[in-house]
C-alpha cells in the first residue's frame, strides 16, 4: 500500500504547526541545526523522523512544478544570510520551497530538510523550525 504524501504547507500552516509543537530537549546526533546544516545520510535519524508536511510546490501531471520551477532566490529583508540562525523561514523562497517538514518522534522537534544537488555532490541540509521566524512573503514572480 502506497503511503499518503504529507500535506502541502503554506506560511500560515507552517507557523501554526510550529506553534502547536511542544519540543523537548533532545540528545540526538542532529545537534541544534539553527542554520541550514549539512547532514550526511548516516547522521540523519530516519527511523525517528516522521514527515508531517512539505513546502515543495505541487507537481503537475508532467511531473514538474505546476506553473514553473521553484525559485532559487532567497529572502533576507534584515540582511541575514542563508546559514544565519535569524534568517526567516519563507516557504515561497529557497531553500524552504524545496523542503519537507519532519517531526522527531523522540523530542517532537520540527525540522526542515532539503537536498542540494551540485555537479558531483548531493548535500542534505537540515534546519530546526522556529515559529517566530516564519514569514509569509510574496514569491518573486508574484508581481509579474
Amino acid at each position: 500500500m502506497a503511503m499518503k504524501p504529507p500535506p502541502r504547507l503554506d506560511a500560515p500552516g507552517l507557523k501554526a504547526l510550529a506553534k502547536a509543537a511542544s519540543p523537548q530537549k533532545c540528545q540526538c546526533a542532529l545537534g541544534p541545526c539553527a542554520g541550514w546544516e549539512s547532514m550526511t545520510e548516516d547522521r540523519w535519524p530516519g527511523p525517528l523522523m516522521t514527515a508531517v508536511g512539505s513546502l515543495r510546490a505541487a507537481l503537475s501531471e508532467e511531473g514538474n512544478a505546476a506553473g514553473s520551477e521553484p525559485t532559487f532566490e532567497e529572502f533576507h529583508p534584515q540582511s541575514t544570510r542563508y546559514d544565519s540562525p535569524l534568517a526567516p523561514f519563507a516557504p515561497q523562497f529557497f531553500p524552504c520551497n524545496r523542503s519537507d517538514v519532519f517531526s522527531c518522534n523522540r523530542c517532537q522537534r520540527l525540522l526542515l530538510r532539503y537536498t542540494e544537488f551540485g555537479g558531483y555532490y548531493v548535500d542534505h541540509r537540515v534546519r530546526a523550525l522556529n515559529a517566530d521566524l516564519v514569514v509569509d512573503a510574496s514569491p518573486p514572480d508574484a508581481a509579474a
